[in-house]
């Protein structure tokens, strides 16, 4: 990515693990994806205030994409 392109948010995981999964599939639907994070949280494992959160970004013209296949993920019943 180009330091002109914009990224936006489109998810907020709770934790690395689940940043990654939502990462994979987006990767998978050929739109890249990184993740944006508080070192302190990773580092520590902390989950509190914030710091175990992380953000899934990607650039802003495939935002609204990414958010459809992850809103159809998230209605998909198993």
């Amino acid at each position: 990515m180009t330091e002109k392109t914009e990224l936006t948010t489109v998810y907020i995981a709770s934790g690395q693990i689940e940043a990654e999964i939502v990462k994979g599939r987006l990767e998978s639907e050929g739109i890249p994806a990184i993740l944006r994070y508080e070192a302190a949280g990773l580092i520590y494992g902390l989950t509190i205030d914030g710091l175990g959160q992380v953000e899934v970004q990607v650039t802003s013209s495939l935002a609204q994409h990414a958010r459809e296949i992850l809103a159809d993920v998230k209605n998909e019943s198993y």
